[in-house]
């Protein structure tokens, strides 16, 4: 590497310390990459991102405190430079869709190649995703699912929802909301549209089983 070439800085985040030990030493076979330092953790990654400014972070998933997707949010929304590659051994649907919602560039399994985890590094530096083949296939299961029933919820119908399965009345919830009866009863209307159901109760059930609320 020319003097003038800027080394990409790599902040490592994982709770075993035989993976960070590993990571350490194969940021120091290349000439271009530099350990910025290590955390633990994701609360710890937070604070150390904050402090050290890196240029990368390779995030482990599953950890203590906070998990990686979480950390990961945090790190983007408060250090918009800093670019985040998920390094994990979990390739499920929903762990690969949390983290790139988060803000995720690169999403790796730990069974990558030596070469391949520093090109995705270089990658994530230079602001380009890479994707395990996993990943990729998680993000294809995700387009062609149908959507969840009550994905399509407002953030209002929602509220409205949660007070019906509290009981309350029309009445009762536009008095809560600050909202007219008719107001109340257009939002419920939509609500059992949305949840194909026929009545208040149905409604009720469904988002209990469903966790909608």
């Amino acid at each position: 590497m020319s003097s003038d070439e800027k080394m990409i800085r790599v902040l490592i985040v994982d709770d075993h310390p035989m993976v960070r030990s590993g990571l350490k030493a194969l940021l120091s076979a290349y000439d271009d990459l530099e350990l910025a330092g290590e955390a633990s953790n994701g609360a710890e990654a937070v604070r150390m991102c904050a402090r050290l400014k890196p240029d990368v972070v390779l995030m482990d998933l599953v950890m203590p405190e906070m998990d990686g997707a979480t950390a990961t949010q945090i790190i983007r929304e408060q250090n918009p430079n800093v670019q985040v590659v998920v390094l994990t051994s979990f390739k499920e649907d929903e762990l690969v869709q949390g983290a790139l919602r988060a803000g995720a560039i690169g999403y790796l399994l730990k069974n990558v190649s030596a070469d391949e985890l520093a090109s995705a590094i270089r990658a994530a530096h230079a602001g380009r995703p890479t994707l395990a083949p996993e990943a990729t296939q998680a993000l294809i299961h995700a387009t062609t699912q149908p959507p969840a029933v009550g994905s399509d919820l407002t953030e209002r119908e929602r509220e409205v929802l949660a007070l019906m399965v509290q009981g309350l009345s029309n009445q009762d919830i536009a008095s809560r909301l600050y909202v007219s009866q008719s107001t109340v009863k257009f939002h419920v209307s939509s609500i059992l549209s949305k949840l194909y159901v026929n009545n208040r109760t149905e409604a009720v059930a469904l988002a209990v089983k469903q966790k909608l609320v």
